[in-house]
């Protein structure tokens, strides 16, 4: 079952093109859901599940892969759904999300299918705040187009793992704090559990967030104050974008940035899930200034403070 993941050399050919690689699956229903496959590190059968005690309810035990102990979550509980039920089509799609290594107890695993961001659709508003999906796409299959449900996995994880945006004493320099004040920046995230972490956390410093569900909006919300004739560069202190994003990733926003004599000096903050030297690799490609593995607060601030040390001195 781990063949179904085609080579990490490959795979990454596909960011900085607005492409991505959805992993498809069922949840014991007939309706399809969907993972990035960068965020899948393998796929395994159902092995023996050990319980924990007082573990969270919808975390359904841990396993032992190749000498790693990984809690598994049971996804359709996590979305609110019943209990999955465990017969031979049970998998384990094993993921890293922020630093983190789970597995994601699923049912039958279906096929890998290459798309483009542009496909991807954020959902509709009328669906509310509760769900736990980031983004739809469409499936043309024997005929028919099937709707792909993207989970979203930071939601999930953040109701499962408490995320403290408490800062440290040792990480503010209580003498920038006037500076903070009023000061912008614009952040493009498709997660609302995501754009509320950030925006928590750097309300702190009284700065004003300008959200953002996805490369392209934020990208809109730029080239609209340059044709304004505003100095978009005076305009905010920063751009922080995630790297997986419907209509247009964040890597492709970057680029886009960057191709725009009126926005390319922007200061660029590459804030992703995704984690590895391969983003490394494409910062430098694309021209982000910074990447920050989410979430960590204390190395948000720290980066967001030096990026006003440096904004002062312009």
């Amino acid at each position: 079952m781990a063949g179904v993941l085609a080579s990490v050399d490959q795979r990454t050919q596909l960011v900085g093109e607005n492409r991505l690689e959805l992993l498809l699956f069922h949840l014991h229903s007939r309706h399809l859901f969907a993972l990035n496959v960068f965020k899948v590190k393998e796929v395994v059968k159902l092995p023996h599940l050990n319980i924990m005690p007082n573990a969270h309810p919808k975390v359904c035990g841990v396993t032992n892969i190749r000498g790693e102990s990984i809690p598994v979550i049971d996804l359709r509980r996590a979305i609110n759904l019943p209990e999955c039920q465990r017969d031979d089509d049970c998998n384990l799609v094993i993921t890293e999300y922020n630093r983190t290594v789970q597995a994601f107890l699923v049912g039958k695993v279906d096929q890998i299918v290459n798309t483009t961001w542009s496909d991807i659709m954020p959902p509709p508003s009328s669906v509310g705040k509760n769900h736990y999906l980031t983004a739809f796409t469409k499936l043309k299959r024997d005929g028919q187009e099937h709707l792909v449900e993207i989970i979203d996995v930071e939601k999930v994880l953040a109701e499962i793992i408490s995320y403290d945006i408490q800062i440290s004493e040792d990480v503010l320099d209580e003498s920038m704090l006037p500076e903070f004040q009023g000061k912008k920046i614009l952040h493009a995230d498709d997660s609302p559990t995501a754009r509320r972490q950030v925006s928590d956390t750097l309300a702190q410093l009284g700065i004003e967030i300008i959200p953002a569900t996805d490369g392209q909006a934020a990208l809109d919300i730029l080239k609209r104050w340059a044709d304004e004739g505003r100095d978009v560069t005076k305009e905010i202190l920063a751009v922080i974008t995630d790297a997986e994003m419907p209509v247009m990733d964040g890597y492709r926003l970057t680029y886009e940035i960057r191709n725009d004599t009126r926005l390319k000096d922007l200061y660029v903050i590459l804030n992703t899930s995704l984690s590895g030297s391969f983003n490394q690799a494409m910062v430098e490609k694309v021209g982000c200034n910074a990447f920050l593995s989410k979430f960590q607060p204390d190395l948000l601030v720290e980066e967001v403070q030096n990026r006003l040390k440096e904004y002062i001195t312009q």
